[in-house]
């Protein structure tokens, strides 16, 4: 099933739309789950390999592309509007999809990258329905995400080191060099799979067509953090979140050991942790099968 979800957003003079989809059957008995894609504004194609676990595992699985991204209303006049683009208007979209779709008494949340920040946000809340809740190769402190690139950056040949950094200071991110070397990282750090699958492809390249939340939000890249999100951080409120919680992450992870350990040392409910060995930051397509396992079990599971 597809769909667009209308939402009234302060500030906009139109209605504004949440697409979304379902995979599986939302009245089958188990609780769907609802997946928060990256960026922000990395709209949802990377995520649709989560659909399997339909298959695997008979759960319905909820995709849909935040506001400004994707298949849902873009608003490219609020580009660099720190004001607008904040995690309560994501916060607020979601309540109203759940609403929308009749599930907000019972569904569980991936959040992947940023997807798990705002996942995390959301779960400190304490919002009604919530059952579990999974941060997959998140992060807890912004500092610490940057902290941890700047280390693996260090391992990067001097050349792109050296073109990254020049372009940084020069303010010409938007050039093709810079891209290049950013793809040198990207090779090693988000996606380990080679050629890049296509669904991957296709989310990188709709970002570059809009970069306008990702670029207020975040930056230029995955490294050079100079946006809204810049000293972000949910360590402090971590300890209201009381959902049994998955955390995941890759070997080769931009979102390192030292970048999600805080969701395992503050969350005081039910926390489990595993590090994907062959993957970076996204082991539902380099490690599929095990991570389908590994969700899947988590979410199907009596505690």
């Amino acid at each position: 099933m597809e769909g667009e979800c209308e939402f009234n957003v302060p500030g906009v003079d139109k209605t504004c739309k949440t697409w979304y989809k379902v995979f599986g059957d939302l009245k089958c008995g188990k609780t769907p789950l609802v997946v928060l894609h990256g960026g922000p504004g990395v709209p949802h194609n990377y995520v649709l390999s989560i659909a399997d676990l339909v298959q695997t595992h008979g759960i319905p699985v909820i995709v849909y592309d935040q506001l400004g991204c994707g298949k849902s209303t873009h608003l490219r006049e609020k580009n660099g509007d720190t004001d607008f683009w904040t995690e309560q208007l994501f916060v607020d979209e979601l309540h109203h999809l759940l609403d929308h779709l009749a599930i907000h008494d019972n569904y569980d949340i991936l959040g992947h990258s940023w997807g798990g920040m705002l996942g995390s946000r959301f779960a400190t809340q304490r919002p009604k329905g919530l059952r579990r809740l999974i941060l997959a190769n998140s992060l807890a402190s912004m500092p610490l995400w940057v902290e941890a690139a700047n280390k693996l950056r260090l391992d990067l040949p001097a050349d792109v080191q050296e073109t990254l950094t020049k372009h940084e200071k020069e303010g010409t991110t938007d050039s093709k060099e810079y891209h290049d070397a950013m793809d040198v990282f990207y090779a090693k750090h988000v996606c380990r799979v080679i050629p890049m699958p296509e669904d991957v492809a296709a989310s990188f390249a709709l970002l570059e067509q809009d970069p306008t939340v990702y670029h207020t939000m975040c930056g230029p890249s995955e490294f050079h953090i100079i946006g809204s999100l810049k000293t972000w951080s949910i360590i402090p409120e971590l300890p209201n979140i009381n959902v049994p919680t998955l955390v995941l992450n890759g070997h080769y992870d931009e979102a390192q050991d030292s970048v999600v350990q805080p969701f395992f040392q503050h969350i005081p409910s039910n926390v489990r942790w595993f590090t994907f060995a062959n993957s970076s930051h996204v082991p539902h397509h380099e490690e599929r099968e095990l991570y389908m396992q590994r969700v899947g079990d988590f979410l199907s599971m009596d505690m």
